[in-house]
């Protein structure tokens, strides 16, 4: 096996390289460093394969879809992350081929919800769940710090401790640890309890990433268009959330609710479907055509998408823009099929 970080900096990026085939993942890449990753590749005679997200990064753009576009790469993130043109939903316990290598999938959720770590024989890259001698921040929406807490424990710690760790982060110029290090030593872990953890995690204050509002939105709905103007996260966590069988309900009610999917067309019609009567706008389409809607600033919105995560920059931009009853379906359409809501296609 090939392995080598790439990027010699804060933020990490993996390649695994088979062999014997000569084939390779890249894993959590950067957008402003394609150039070195494909001089890489070309230097070393491999073809990627895999262009892997562990989670939706808050403070970097991915190349995860300008690698596809540039090498034919398919994208892989877990199941629940919310952007579009993702060609391999992944879960716990999935397992991806490079060449004869093969990749295990950990769902690892705390610092986002569609977190995970890959587990490759004797190493795992952990993402920003477990760094060394510290843990991935749980601020971020959709951060958990019990589940953090769960995902480490019941997850990664439970790997054997000769396990090498490489972290999708790290600033003090570690390269890697092990599980066993980190189980003996991490400062925020060790000794801990489950509600001792979440008490330190909810208590750190933290100054958000410099890029969190170029590189958050951007990456959870894949719009690769600097020109779009993404509502302040301020305004995304004052927005009011409905489940979907509180949808549902309302649908069915003398006076339903216009319901917007803010999705693309090709997911409106594919896999998960969509609820019926909805109405397709996508999100990158949304502020040129809300006169479509204008008729509506008084009525009741909600709003739609795969994991809600879209719909949620949906509303805030809507509420902007003057339409005072507008609410997003928390879970999206991935939790409305949970609940075997009825579905068109």
């Amino acid at each position: 096996m090939l392995f080598q970080e790439l990027n010699r900096g804060n933020c990490k990026t993996y390649l695994i390289g088979c062999e014997t085939t000569r084939r390779a993942a890249l894993v959590d890449p950067l957008r402003e460093r394609v150039d070195r990753y494909l001089a890489f590749l070309a230097y070393h005679g491999y073809r990627l394969d895999l262009a892997i997200d562990t989670h939706t990064h808050a403070d970097h753009r991915t190349a995860t879809f300008e690698l596809r576009d540039l090498t034919g790469a398919r994208t892989v993130m877990h199941k629940r992350a919310p952007a579009p043109k993702i060609d391999v939903h992944v879960d716990d316990g999935d397992r991806l081929a490079v060449g004869t290598l093969e990749l295990r999938v950990l769902s690892t959720p705390g610092h986002s919800a569609d977190a995970v770590s890959l587990y490759a024989g004797d190493r795992v890259l952990t993402g920003d769940c477990l760094l060394v001698h510290g843990t991935g921040r749980t601020d971020f929406p959709s951060g958990d710090p019990g589940v953090e807490y769960d995902s480490i424990q019941q997850k990664l710690f439970t790997l054997p401790d000769e396990t090498l760790l490489f972290p999708g982060h790290d600033y003090r110029g570690h390269t890697h640890s092990t599980i066993g290090d980190e189980k003996r030593s991490n400062p925020r872990l060790a000794g801990r309890s489950r509600e001792e953890y979440v008490r330190l995690m909810n208590g750190l204050g933290l100054p958000l990433p410099e890029k969190i509002q170029e590189a958050l939105q951007a990456n959870q709905s894949s719009i690769d268009d600097d020109s779009m103007r993404f509502p302040p996260l301020s305004q995304l966590s004052q927005v009011d959330q409905l489940t979907p069988r509180q949808v549902h309900g309302e649908l069915s009610s003398a006076d339903p609710p216009l319901l917007i999917d803010v999705r693309q067309p090709d997911e409106y019609a594919g896999e998960l479907g969509h609820v019926p009567g909805s109405r397709l706008i996508p999100l990158s389409e949304l502020a040129a055509r809300v006169k479509e809607i204008a008729g509506h600033k008084s009525k009741e919105i909600v709003c739609v998408c795969r994991a809600g995560v879209r719909s949620t920059t949906a509303v805030a931009m809507l509420t902007g823009l003057g339409f005072e009853r507008v609410r997003n379906m928390k879970g999206g359409m991935l939790d409305w099929n949970d609940a075997a809501l009825p579905v068109e296609r």
